[in-house]
């Protein structure tokens, strides 16, 4: 059977994460984690993408990208993997795959889904027990988002930019987002729709989605929507 087209659309937010091969490290230390994010920073420029949110973990990796073409995606994480496996290879005397196969995405739509999905990436570190708080995690996008350290790779999303005026209106309003408890069935909704290419969204954006790529679209949502802010 042929495999089923990734759900890509270019100017729409994409939750992505890119996986060691057989779960096994990616990152030894911060060195590669900031040599990673120099490759990441080219790869964006060269693709003219959108990075909204990212978090490094050991043998995984989060990204909030937005496109700005079908191929965009998928170029941006060519360009990466070439360099960064590249040096991987040379730093540590290794060969062969370091990622599992193809990366992992799912369409969010730009309303309160995407603090979601940007909230979810960013606890990553907390529900790993790696930090007993996001802002003691220096290796995602929380630092630029709440507490408006400098980060040359981010960019601000729209919903992020209607928290508030001001760069400080914004991080305050952010961190009062993040106290809201995600509930289990918004988790759920989020690892389903990006281990299956699906879409993180209401009804409404599935069908706009739909009437886009001029086709069904699977994976519909279920339960109540994300209240809104």
């Amino acid at each position: 059977m042929p495999r089923q087209p990734r759900l890509i659309v270019a100017g729409y937010p994409h939750h992505i994460i890119l996986r060691g091969n057989n779960r096994n490290a990616v990152f030894y230390n911060d060195t590669d984690r900031r040599f990673f994010l120099k490759c990441l920073k080219a790869a964006k420029e060269k693709t003219k993408s959108k990075i909204y949110a990212y978090c490094l973990m050991t043998n995984h990796l989060h990204l909030l990208l937005e496109p700005s073409s079908e191929d965009g995606a998928g170029d941006l994480i060519q360009s990466l993997g070439r360099r960064y496996v590249r040096y991987i290879n040379q730093a540590y005397k290794r060969t062969g795959t370091l990622w599992e196969g193809r990366f992992k995405s799912s369409l969010i739509s730009r309303d309160e889904y995407l603090l979601s999905c940007a909230r979810y990436i960013e606890l990553n570190p907390v529900r790993a027990k790696m930090a007993g708080s996001p802002k003691d995690y220096p290796w995602s996008s929380f630092g630029f988002r709440a507490e408006g350290r400098p980060d040359e790779l981010l960019d601000e999303d729209p919903v992020y930019k209607g928290l508030g005026a001001t760069p400080s209106e914004r991080q305050v309003n952010y961190k009062e987002w993040f106290k809201r408890s995600a509930s289990e069935e918004e988790l759920s909704s989020i690892r389903n729709a990006v281990q299956k290419g699906g879409i993180f969204g209401n009804k409404g954006f599935f069908d706009r989605v739909a009437q886009l790529k001029g086709r069904d679209v699977v994976l519909r949502p279920r339960g109540r929507p994300i209240k809104s802010l």
